[in-house]
């Protein structure tokens, strides 16, 4: 059920209640358990997933109805106005994080809320010829799922000030200068300790 939340996750915001995505996850789970043949050597998360995403994806092509609820609509206002008080005064973007601590709600709650206070794109074309579609090019998504969730899940083996390291650099997408800064490390430490913890990491994954 972890890999129909974390699934369903990714598609929050985009005009589906989760509620419908979750549902539509689960039918996935279900015909990838119906169908999985272990004998062929590949793991049940990694043939899960795309069978997953295909009926989520589905969703979206029967042609789900756009609908944001009126407390995300509050709380992307709130955010609006406090991300332009917030910019007066120090002069740069708040972080996540930052909002999630003003507003009193999870990161993943700010991120919908943003998401849903984005204008609309439109998918349809005006030329000499007429309208037609765009087709607006997406990166698959199903092997991204994959690393992050054996990612976190490798996280559990590490200690604090390393989950940080790994943190910034694979979460936040630090370099590894930035990271050293915020850990009062050098470049070169991060560097070797990043490389120590990926080998390990990867031993958990492999048992």
């Amino acid at each position: 059920m972890g890999l129909v939340h974390l699934c369903a996750n990714r598609f929050r915001g985009r005009g589906i209640e989760y509620d419908d995505l979750y549902s539509a996850g689960c039918m996935g789970l279900m015909k990838a358990a119906r169908a999985f043949d272990e004998s062929r050597g590949v793991k049940f998360s990694t043939y899960a997933v795309p069978v997953i995403l295909g009926e989520i994806k589905r969703l979206f092509r029967d042609g789900g109805a756009v609908r944001v609820s009126r407390g995300t609509r509050e709380l992307s206002l709130k955010l609006a106005r406090y991300r332009e008080e917030f910019m007066a005064k120090t002069g740069r973007e708040p972080l996540i994080s930052e909002l999630s601590e003003y507003c009193g709600k999870p990161p993943e709650v700010i991120a919908q809320a943003i998401a849903a206070g984005q204008p609309p794109v439109s998918l349809t074309v005006y030329s000499e010829e007429g309208t037609d579609e765009a087709d607006i090019p997406v990166p698959s998504s199903e092997e991204k799922i994959i690393e992050m969730m054996t990612l976190k899940n490798a996280l559990d083996i590490l200690e604090e000030k390393d989950k940080l390291l790994i943190f910034l650099r694979y979460f936040r997408g630090k370099t590894q200068t930035q990271t050293a800064q915020a850990l009062g490390m050098t470049q070169v430490q991060v560097s070797r300790r990043e490389k120590k913890l990926l080998l390990a990491m990867r031993e958990k994954c492999a048992v």
